[in-house]
C-alpha cells in the first residue's frame, strides 16, 4: 500500500498531485532547486528535500538526486508529474530496482512510445491508422527523391526522437527536398542527440485531437473521450477544449476504439494519451502517444468527473480500475487556457519576475491550477506557465462566455502574460463557430494584435499613486513632533508605527 509520494516535479503539477494525496491520506514529498525555496509545492508537501542548483540538469533532471531524496525521505512510490523526468524510461527503471513503485507505465512501453519510428511501426502492426509514410529510417541522400515521390508532396520530415516541433520540416516541392532533410537531422541531433529522421504525407489543414487512456495490470483498458487540441502556436498547444467541436459519436467510437488498441499494443498500464490528426473529411491518423499525464488532463476530469491523478495511484498500487468503459460519460463542456509569463507584444518572449498582485477568477464552474502567489518571483530557469484557467458549463457557448468572464477577471500585475491574447481568441469569430484546425492563428491573424489594457494600466497608476501618497503621510507621522515637541504615544505604539513604514 503506497503510503508516501514523492514528486519529482514542480509548479502547478506538483501541487495537483499533492492535492490528490492529501485526499488520499498518503503524504507527499516535494523535491526544490536552489531557485525554488519559496515555490508554492514546497509549502504545500508534507516533507521537502532540497536537490540542488537552480538549473534543472543539475536539479528536476538530475536521477540520482532524485532518487536519493525518495529513499532518504523513505518514499514509497514517486509520481514524475509532465515533463523532466516523465517519460524517462531510464528514471522509471532505476525506481523499479530501487523496490519503489513509478507511478507511470513500464520502461519497456515508455521506449517503445518515446521513439516515433518504432511507434508507428508498433501501430501499423497493431492496425491502427496511421499517417501514410515512411516505416523505416531515411539514410541514404540518393533515395530521397524517390522515397518523397513515392509519399507525394507535400510531405513532412520528422525526428523519430522528436517533440515540441524540433527536427521538423515541411517540404513542399523538390528543391525544397535535401536542404530541409540535411536541416531536421542537424536540430534532431542537437536537440535529442539522435539524428534519425523520418517522412510521412502531410495532412493539410488537421485537427489536432487526442484521446485520454486509462489501464491497469489485470488487462482492463478504456479511454475518457477526446480533447480538440488545434489551437496552437508554434506547435504548442494554447487551448484546449473536450468535447472537439468536429466530433461525431460514429468517429469518436472509432477513434477511442483505435486509441485503447494503440494502448493495449505496449501491454500499457497507467495514464496515457493517444494523439491524431484528423482531416476535414474525418479521416483520422495515429500521430504520437504521450506515456504521462498531460497538462490538459483537468478538462476531462471536469467532463468525466474522474481524478485522473487518484485513479493513476490506484492503478500503480495494484487494484483495477474503479469504471469500465460503458459507465464512463461527458457532461456539459469544458475549456481549458493556458495562461503564461510571456510577452504577446513582444513575440511571446518570456516575462519573469515578482509577481506583485494576483487576482484569480471564482465563481461556478471556474477551477484555476496554479502555483504563484503574491511576492513570488517567477524563476528563469523553467517553463514560464503561470496556471491553467479551467471553465465548465452545459453547453460550449457558455463554457466561452463563461471563459470570457473569468480572463476578465483574472488581474496579474509584475510581469507579462498571455491573459490578453486569450481574451482575443475567445472572441474570434472562428473560435467561437467551432470553425478551426491547426492553423488557426494563421488564419486569423487578428488574434495576435493585442490593445493596450487601458484599465489594467489606470489601475496601476491609482495604485502607484496611492502607495506614494500613503508612504509619505506615514513618514510624516513618524517624524513630526507633536506641538509640545514631546511624542505622546506610547513607546509600544511608536515602534508599531516605525515598523509599518520600514515595511512599506
Amino acid at each position: 500500500m503506497i503510503r508516501k509520494i514523492l514528486v519529482a516535479n514542480r509548479g502547478e503539477i506538483a501541487v495537483r498531485v499533492m492535492r490528490s494525496c492529501r485526499e488520499m491520506g498518503i503524504q507527499s514529498v516535494a523535491v526544490f532547486s536552489e531557485a525554488d525555496r519559496s515555490a508554492m509545492h514546497v509549502r504545500y508537501a508534507d516533507e521537502a528535500c532540497f536537490i540542488g542548483p537552480s538549473p534543472s540538469s543539475e536539479s528536476y533532471l538530475n536521477i540520482d538526486k532524485i532518487m536519493d531524496a525518495a529513499v532518504k525521505s523513505g518514499a514509497d512510490a514517486i509520481h514524475p508529474g509532465y515533463g523532466f523526468l516523465s517519460e524517462n524510461a531510464e528514471f522509471a527503471r532505476r525506481v523499479a530496482e530501487a523496490g519503489l513503485i513509478f507511478i507511470g507505465p513500464s520502461p519497456d512501453a515508455i521506449l517503445a512510445m518515446g521513439d516515433k519510428l518504432t511507434a508507428r511501426k508498433i501501430m501499423m502492426d497493431a492496425g491502427v491508422s496511421v499517417v501514410p509514410g515512411t516505416r523505416d529510417l531515411i539514410e541514404d541522400e540518393d533515395k530521397l527523391k524517390e522515397t518523397a515521390d513515392s509519399i507525394g508532396y507535400p510531405i513532412m520530415i520528422k525526428a523519430s526522437a522528436g517533440g515540441g516541433g524540433k527536427g521538423m520540416r515541411l517540404v513542399r516541392e523538390e528543391s525544397e527536398l535535401v536542404s530541409s532533410y540535411r536541416r531536421a537531422r542537424s536540430e534532431a541531433g542537437s536537440a535529442f542527440g539522435n539524428d534519425v529522421v523520418y517522412m510521412e504525407k502531410y495532412i493539410e489543414s488537421p485537427h489536432h485531437i487526442e484521446f485520454q487512456v486509462m489501464a491497469d495490470e489485470h488487462g482492463n483498458t478504456v479511454h475518457l473521450f477526446e480533447r480538440e487540441c488545434s489551437v496552437q502556436r508554434r506547435h504548442q498547444k494554447v487551448i484546449e477544449e473536450t468535447p472537439s467541436p468536429l466530433m461525431t459519436p460514429e468517429l469518436r467510437a472509432q477513434m477511442g476504439e483505435q486509441a485503447v488498441a494503440a494502448a493495449q499494443s505496449v501491454n500499457y498500464v497507467g495514464a496515457g494519451t493517444v494523439e491524431f490528426l484528423v482531416d476535414n473529411d474525418h479521416n483520422f491518423y495515429f500521430l504520437e502517444m504521450n506515456t504521462r499525464l498531460q497538462v490538459e488532463h483537468p478538462i476531462t476530469e471536469r467532463v468525466t468527473g474522474v481524478d485522473l491523478v487518484k485513479v493513476q495511484i490506484m492503478v500503480a498500487n495494484g487494484e483495477e480500475l474503479p469504471f469500465k468503459q460503458e459507465e464512463l460519460t461527458q457532461t456539459g463542456h469544458a475549456i481549458e487556457c493556458r495562461i503564461y509569463a510571456e510577452d504577446p507584444k513582444n513575440n511571446f518572449m518570456p516575462s519573469p519576475g515578482l509577481i506583485k498582485h494576483i487576482t484569480e477568477p471564482l465563481g461556478l464552474g471556474v477551477r484555476t491550477d496554479g502555483y504563484v502567489y503574491e511576492g513570488y518571483e517567477i524563476p528563469i530557469y523553467y517553463d514560464p506557465m503561470i496556471s491553467k484557467l479551467i471553465v465548465w458549463a452545459q453547453t460550449r457557448g457558455e463554457a466561452i462566455e463563461r471563459m470570457k468572464r473569468a480572463l476578465y477577471e483574472y488581474k496579474i500585475s509584475g510581469v507579462k502574460n498571455t491573459i490578453p491574447f486569450l481574451k482575443r481568441i475567445m472572441e474570434a469569430e472562428d473560435f467561437a463557430s467551432g470553425n478551426y484546425d491547426t492553423h488557426f492563428i494563421e488564419k486569423n491573424p487578428e488574434v495576435m494584435e493585442i490593445p493596450s489594457d487601458c484599465n489594467q494600466e489606470c489601475e496601476d497608476m491609482a495604485l502607484f499613486i496611492a502607495y506614494l501618497d500613503y508612504t509619505e503621510k506615514m513618514k510624516k507621522l513618524v517624524s513630526e513632533p507633536t506641538e509640545n515637541g514631546k511624542n505622546e504615544s506610547s513607546p509600544w505604539k511608536e515602534f508599531a508605527r516605525r515598523k509599518s513604514v520600514l515595511r512599506l
